[in-house]
């Protein structure tokens, strides 16, 4: 279950733009490739979890963390395929898979 979302200052706000992270993960991860590298908007903070890349290995002792959905514009993550021009594909993704678009990136890197 979530944690309050009312006590809860999510990282990143609505509206902003944030690049997926490729990180080097074996397992159970939740990103499909096809999102990795991709620059999405935040439309919604979901919540505070159990990773559950950590629970698909049994260690449920880890930190909540924060999960939201993201908006990507399917341009985006196929370029190639002229059908898709203004539609979106939305998908849940955890905070530590995210990175701001910006320069200063240091809190989360």
């Amino acid at each position: 279950m979530g944690a309050d979302m009312a006590t809860v200052r999510p990282y990143f706000d609505i509206g902003e733009l944030v690049r997926v992270r490729d990180l080097p993960k074996a397992g159970h991860v939740r990103v499909p490739f096809y999102a990795r590298n991709k620059v999405g908007r935040i439309i919604q903070f979901c919540g505070c979890y159990l990773n559950p890349e950590d629970l698909a290995t049994g260690n449920s002792a880890g930190p909540a963390v924060e999960l939201y959905r993201v908006a990507f514009q399917q341009t985006e993550l196929w370029p190639d395929d002229e059908n898709r021009a203004g539609d979106q594909l939305v998908m849940e993704v955890y905070a530590h898979w995210l990175q701001r678009c910006q320069a200063d990136q240091s809190e989360r890197d």
